[in-house]
Formats: structure tokens, C-alpha cells, sequence
């Protein structure tokens, strides 16, 4: 039995990586809140463990090793099963769930998480667009497009949004760029806002909101 302590590292490690090949201990240390000092001395722990969970080298960060993924991949799929069950079984808002899984995402068995995957019949996305990984720890790409991306006369849809802040996720909604909704960017100027015409109104977007947010194709 690993401790949640390890797993939220293994975890963090592996989202970190989504856009990177590896992670230094800077990142690290701000992602999870701690300090430099002990992210360093924590993932040398994890790099000696047997088998080791982490590949670590000293000025150049670190990396998962299989088992490490495997771990962080059974995590993510907990999170993100248990972020769908709140919203679609409890009727949480997206805004709500991510909390929410954060502190049940490590205390849950492997029975009790098969029984939320059967009754939602095993969804491939969790509330916010991201996929969940299957039981044999594969997981499909995430949607990456994002909407600072599209150009003007482009009809798309929301099909993933960053999930940390609630705020975010409250404006998102307010603005209507819930999962799934039709937008069309009528205007697109180079390191300007973006006009946007969603939900029968038209919005002009910044930066800090259409990097944040994923769209795909309609009819994807």
C-alpha cells in the first residue's frame, strides 16, 4: 500500500508530463505546494524504491518509470470515475467535483470503482472533458486544440476545459462554454481577444480563458 502522499506526487508527475518529457523539481514543488527541498528528497525516495516509481537525475528532473505510471494511471482513473459519479449520479456541479475527488480518489477499492464504471457505463471522459484511463491503465489523447487556436469563420465545440478553479469553471459556465456547446469564432486577431458567438450570444474572449479551453470538430 502506497500512501496518498506518494500517489499525489506520481500523479502530479504525470499530468506535469502531458507537456513535457520530463518534470523538474521546481514545477514539482509549485504544482503540489511544497518546497524545493522536499519535493527533491521525496522523489529520490521514490526513485529508490523497488521497483523504483520514478526516474530522477539532478539538473534534469524527473520521469515516470512504468510502474510509476501504472500507479499514477490507476489514481487519475479513481479521480476521474468518482468527478463523473458526482455530477451525473449526486448532481454536482463541474465546479464542485474536482474537490471532491481529491479527497476520495486514494481511499477507494478496486470493486468499488468498477461498480461506479459499471453503473456509468464506462464512460471514456470525466465532467470536464478528460479521458479516463481504462482498467488496464491505456488512455486516449486529450483534446489539445485549444480555442485561442481557432480561426475566424470556424464553428467547433467545447470539448475539454482545465479543472483546478472553481471560479473558472463558474465563469466558464456563466459565459456558456459548457462541455459540449457549439461555438463560433467570428473574429480572431492576432494576440487579441477572441469574438465568440456561443449560446445565442456573442463574447469577446482573452487569452486567460481560450487557452484554457479545448474544442473539437462538430460532428467529432
Amino acid at each position: 500500500m502506497l500512501s496518498s502522499n506518494t500517489e499525489d506526487y506520481l500523479k502530479a508527475i504525470y499530468e506535469l508530463l502531458e507537456d513535457s518529457g520530463r518534470v523538474t523539481t521546481s514545477a514539482l514543488a509549485e504544482r503540489l505546494t511544497v518546497a524545493p527541498a522536499s519535493v527533491t528528497e521525496m522523489v529520490q525516495k521514490l526513485a529508490r524504491m523497488q521497483p523504483a516509481l520514478v526516474d530522477y537525475e539532478r539538473h534534469r528532473g524527473v520521469a515516470l518509470t512504468e510502474a510509476g505510471r501504472k500507479i499514477a494511471l490507476e489514481v487519475i482513473r479513481h479521480h476521474r470515475l468518482i468527478e463523473l459519479y458526482l455530477a451525473e449520479a449526486l448532481g454536482y456541479g463541474w465546479h464542485e467535483v474536482h474537490a471532491e475527488a481529491e479527497r476520495l480518489e486514494h481511499v477507494i477499492s478496486e470493486e468499488f470503482e468498477d461498480k461506479i464504471a459499471a453503473v456509468l457505463g464506462q464512460p471514456a471522459h470525466d465532467p470536464h472533458g478528460d479521458p479516463i484511463p481504462t482498467r488496464e491503465g491505456e488512455v486516449a489523447e486529450p483534446c489539445r486544440r485549444a480555442l485561442s487556436q481557432v480561426t475566424a469563420g470556424e464553428t467547433v465545440r467545447v470539448a475539454r476545459v482545465r479543472d483546478e478553479d472553481p471560479a473558472f469553471l463558474t465563469h466558464l459556465t456563466e459565459l456558456g462554454l459548457v462541455l459540449r456547446a457549439p461555438l463560433r469564432v467570428t473574429r480572431a486577431p492576432e494576440g487579441g481577444p477572441l469574438s465568440v458567438e456561443v449560446a445565442g450570444s456573442t463574447r469577446e474572449l482573452e487569452r486567460a480563458i481560450t487557452d484554457h479551453v479545448f474544442v473539437e470538430a462538430v460532428g467529432v
